[in-house]
């Protein structure tokens, strides 16, 4: 069986590609480099289509938000926010930093401006600032978001702003040495807002806002990793996150809304005390173990509040599943839309594919000659993203060639019934064909990027 190739090489940069990401449901795919230039590509003709200069350092991340602005976070400690309308490319440049010689480049509007701390190449994680329908930051369309980005003193802690208001309204504090915030994540389950780190000591935590006292309470944290945590991303409904570091682990873990809680402990005088208020001759006995965490999540303990908030309570230490892969120093790990499959760039030079459930790999893409230091995946709304069904995961490469041939079949089908019994134009075809393709892409060292249609 021969080795994948890339459908496409998209050459552009002249130094090595630290981000990327799809924006305006796939239409464009916009990257960013070491010198601090973002690409915006368009997929239909593969070719730059706006270029301009966000920061006099190396770009660490770029998000959409909506469907017209783009969020870059350089290393000169600043976060940016631009307008990016269709309509804006026509006063950009085209030409790549790779064919032209002039130091400048029109910039677009830049919206607002923050102020962080780059010191430990900690990348920026956002969300909607409130919990809705749109789940994600690039359907998001209201006028606010949240921000995640290391505290500016202490490197451990954690720094939540309010965009546009760029007023910082929560810090979390791990509250003991685990080193340098190394990855993020921030989102809403249930109504709550969850902050998951990956520190330089390896270890991996959730940290949830409480809804009565406003604090943060670490519910999860499990030292997974040997080495610095590189990268983390979670599933779109906070159901686990899945992280990797400088050692050769890829690690899956819960994302619990509570503390473990359990009986064992209580001085006497508080039992008593509360035995008394419960009118009750015991405690009501806590489940455990997976029961336990399964009752936290469904909120079948809220009714006993009162008498839960004194037992002793302690973040959940295990992860779901571990597997040593022997390649170490996989980042910019990124799962995709659906949730069955997830990337990894390699310092390798090498992508790989696993199954979300099983942790199985699926694919490694070789094409790069030097270390890969980016990789996304587009997302694509399809029937099996929705809520119900967005669980569903595969194991085997076996299952992921029956998904491939099922969305191929679909894929067929819903563009017959677009275009009906006329012919879509050379632009048409290729234009529907770069949104609805489950594109991965991967940047490296070399400034190039390569495009991958695997499944």
């Amino acid at each position: 069986m021969s080795e994948p190739t890339p459908v496409n090489v998209l050459r552009g940069h002249k130094s090595q590609i630290h981000a990327a990401t799809f924006v305006r449901g796939n239409d464009r795919l916009a990257t960013g480099d070491a010198d601090g230039y973002v690409i915006l590509w368009d997929l239909a003709i593969m070719r730059p289509k706006a270029v301009w200069r966000a920061h006099e350092n190396a770009i660490l991340a770029i998000r959409a938000w909506g469907s017209d602005k783009i969020i870059t976070h350089g290393r000169d400690h600043r976060l940016a926010v631009w307008q990016l309308r269709a309509e804006d490319e026509e006063v950009l440049a085209s030409t790549a930093p790779l064919e032209r010689t002039a130091d400048t480049f029109p910039q677009p509007w830049m919206l607002h401006v923050l102020d962080v701390n780059t010191m430990n190449f900690c990348a920026f994680a956002a969300c909607p600032s409130s919990p809705g329908a749109n789940a994600t930051l690039a359907e998001d369309t209201s006028d606010s978001i949240l921000i995640a980005v290391p505290n500016t003193l202490l490197a451990e802690s954690i720094d939540i702003s309010e965009l546009p208001s760029q007023k910082r309204i929560h810090t979390v504090k791990p509250g003991e040495k685990h080193g340098m915030a190394m990855t993020l994540a921030i989102l809403h389950k249930q109504n709550h807002l969850i902050v998951i780190a990956g520190f330089e000591n390896g270890m991996c935590s959730v940290f949830v806002l409480s809804e009565n006292t406003h604090e943060w309470v670490t519910t999860y944290c499990s030292t997974a990793h040997s080495q610095p945590v590189l990268s983390l991303d979670s599933d779109v409904r906070g159901e686990y996150f899945i992280s990797s570091a400088a050692d050769a682990l890829i690690v899956k873990h819960p994302v619990p809304i509570a503390p473990q809680t359990t009986t064992p402990g209580i001085a006497p005088s508080i039992k008593q005390a509360l035995t008394s208020y419960a009118g009750a001759s015991s405690l009501p006995k806590a489940p455990t173990g997976i029961g336990a965490l399964f009752a936290a999540e469904q909120g079948t303990t809220k009714g006993g509040n009162d008498v839960a908030a004194q037992l002793n309570a302690k973040p959940w230490q295990d992860p779901i599943k571990s597997l040593n892969t022997k390649h170490s120093g996989q980042q910019s790990l990124t799962l995709r839309s659906d949730g069955r499959v997830f990337a990894t760039a390699g310092w390798d030079s090498k992508i790989r594919v696993y199954a979300t459930k099983s942790l199985n790999e699926l694919a490694v893409l070789k094409w790069h000659p030097v270390g890969v230091y980016a990789a996304a995946f587009a997302g694509i709304k399809t029937e099996s993203t929705d809520a119900s069904s967005s669980t569903v995961e595969v194991n085997s490469t076996q299952e992921m060639q029956a998904i491939q041939q099922n969305n191929s079949g679909a894929l067929t089908s819903k563009l017959a019934g677009a275009v009906g019994t006329q012919a879509m134009t050379v632009k048409g075809r290729r234009l529907h064909h770069a949104k609805h393709t489950h594109w991965l892409v991967a940047g490296a060292k070399d400034g190039k990027l390569s495009l991958w249609d695997i499944y």
